[in-house]
């Protein structure tokens, strides 16, 4: 069951960036153990309530170890974060919903960082067969959430004729709505888990519309 974190679990996000070596992490492991990477599984498996039954998803959290054949120099992560999205092979490709932690608080919400060219110009299909569809859903989760869904755009957006659908046809990646907390009182309750939560349930209907072009 998710408690929240603590003041300890920062106190370990420093101390892994400002000493991200061996000596200084097995000295502290047992602090990443009980303050971070314990409480990140528990509120996995509570946001994973968000999407339960949806054949064909996962929950993923990510462990501090990074690839040493990709990062050599640096040992450790000094962020972990917890990813539910497609069972795909690279999410990156593919919608997801997220939960980050890292020195500076925690960030979540709904993100598609990089989707293919082909998947865009699928998705720029469908808006412009089914507009009005498209429209209400982002109105309405924009509404529920009290945030703006914003993307990375094109230098040249692609053209439509549709006025109402030139914001969307500049899309090119990046796609989010999201929010951030800084370190202090309210994650440091299990209440933290209830407000994630209940912000994944109103972003599932672009979550849920995004995976029709997943790959």
């Amino acid at each position: 069951m998710f408690a929240g974190f603590t003041p300890e679990t920062f106190d370990f996000l420093w101390g892994i960036r400002m000493n991200n070596n061996r000596d200084w992490f097995m000295e502290h492991k047992g602090q990443y153990t009980s303050t971070l990477y314990e409480p990140m599984k528990a509120l996995g498996a509570k946001l994973y309530e968000a999407i339960e039954g949806r054949p064909g998803h996962v929950c993923k959290v990510s462990r501090i170890y990074k690839d040493a054949r990709m990062h050599p120099a640096q040992p450790y992560k000094e962020s972990l974060w917890i990813c539910i999205r497609p069972e795909v092979e690279w999410w990156a490709e593919n919608p997801c919903l997220y939960f980050e932690i890292n020195p500076e608080g925690v960030s979540y919400g709904f993100f598609f960082y990089h989707p293919r060219t082909a998947q865009l110009e699928d998705f720029r299909r469908a808006i412009s067969q089914r507009p009005g569809e498209f429209l209400q859903l982002i109105s309405a989760v924009e509404e529920a959430v009290g945030a703006p869904i914003t993307a990375q755009l094109y230098k040249r957006p692609k053209e439509t004729d549709n006025e109402a659908l030139k914001p969307y046809f500049a899309w090119r990646g990046c796609i989010g709505c999201t929010r951030d907390i800084a370190p202090g009182e309210e994650l440091f309750t299990p209440a933290l888990g209830d407000e994630v939560l209940d912000f994944f349930k109103k972003l599932l209907p672009l979550y849920d519309y995004f995976c029709r072009f997943k790959v």
